[in-house]
């Protein structure tokens, strides 16, 4: 009976573990397709399981005299709210402000280290899901 439980359980959690892949897998696909072909990938998905009043952070360089594409997706379309702050932490961009797009264009003058910021809009009645950001910059 011990046997049954450890390989029941190891069973359930090697499901769930594919699950959470495969959705993190497809949206990060879908969220790709706004990197278009005039951007070339940083070639990393920053991503995270987020839960109703979880932030997630991701750290990053943006060199000056670039311009920037910053794409955020989740399962549930526009239930993904993406900030820019600087080193100060002064905001520099929400999507918030312009309806959740899911991705903004941003050109660098000069050289600055960003925090991007990404939580779950309340207003979408998302408990949970996969924030997958992608960045990209012009060539």
């Amino acid at each position: 009976m011990k046997v049954f439980s450890t390989v029941l359980i190891f069973t359930i959690l090697s499901l769930s573990s594919s699950m959470l892949n495969a959705q993190q897998d497809n949206v990060t696909k879908e969220c790709a397709e706004f990197i278009s072909q005039e951007y070339i990938s940083d070639g990393q998905a920053y991503w995270a399981l987020l839960t109703k009043d979880d932030v997630a952070e991701f750290q990053t360089t943006l060199f000056g005299g670039n311009t920037y594409r910053v794409a955020a997706c989740s399962a549930t379309k526009g239930a993904v709210i993406f900030k820019i702050l600087d080193q100060e932490k002064n905001e520099l961009f929400s999507s918030n402000d312009f309806g959740n797009v899911p991705y903004w264009d941003f050109i660098v003058e000069g050289t600055l280290t960003v925090t991007i910021e990404a939580t779950l809009d309340k207003t979408r009645n998302t408990d949970s899901g996969h924030a997958v950001l992608l960045i990209g910059f012009k060539k």
